[in-house]
């Protein structure tokens, strides 16, 4: 990393932390990131990062948090002040996909969470964007059938899912490629189709 780190403020600290793995993710398997891992990556020692995170789970706890705050916050920024649904579940597609391209290592993350059998504070909190992010799909195709830009036969909650999974479908893809640019090529067109089988006839 190329921000100093040794002698940053306690919160400063625990954030490039979070970066550090985040980065990390984005390279090798996050399940083989261990914290003698993201210390050297700091040039800290471990004694360094358990003054600020007392176990390690609590750094995934952390990191998971951090992408979802970020997450929406992107997504939210990208659908703001665009008055057409449609328009705004594009914005937000795109959005989306951009934040992957920037951060490769966040769905290797959420993925692995979501394998683990245990129920843990990182995957509660998976499992919580999760919801969060369906909820503001939902909304937008409800509003969408307000306006008459979506037909009213879409299953709204069915929507919500094939938009999701669609970009896990990207992010699937370019994992297997190994070119996550590629996501930016083909989301367009991927979003095309769903948009498709949202648009009102009339």
């Amino acid at each position: 990393m190329n921000i100093p780190t040794k002698h940053l403020p306690a919160e400063e600290r625990r954030v490039v932390t979070v970066e550090a793995v985040i980065e990390l993710a984005g390279s090798q398997n996050p399940s083989d990131i261990t914290t003698a891992a993201i210390a050297k990556h700091m040039n800290l020692t471990q004694g360094s990062i358990f003054r600020h995170f007392p176990t390690k789970d609590a750094i995934w706890q952390s990191v998971m948090e951090w992408v979802a705050d970020r997450l929406l916050a992107r997504v939210d920024s990208a659908a703001k002040g665009i008055d057409s649904p449609l328009a705004a579940l594009q914005a937000m597609f795109m959005g989306h996909v951009d934040f992957v391209v920037e951060h490769p290592g966040v769905p290797r993350m959420m993925f692995g969470q979501l394998q683990n059998a245990d129920s843990t504070p990182a995957k509660y909190a998976v499992q919580t964007l999760t919801q969060r992010y369906a909820a503001r799909v939902r909304a937008l195709v409800e509003h969408g059938k307000t306006t008459g830009e979506i037909t009213l036969e879409v299953d709204t909650h069915a929507a919500a899912t094939l938009f999701v999974g669609s970009i896990q479908g990207l992010v699937m893809q370019s994992m297997l490629s190994g070119d996550i640019q590629r996501m930016r090529i083909d989301a367009p067109g991927v979003y095309a189709i769903f948009q498709r089988g949202l648009r009102s006839k009339q």
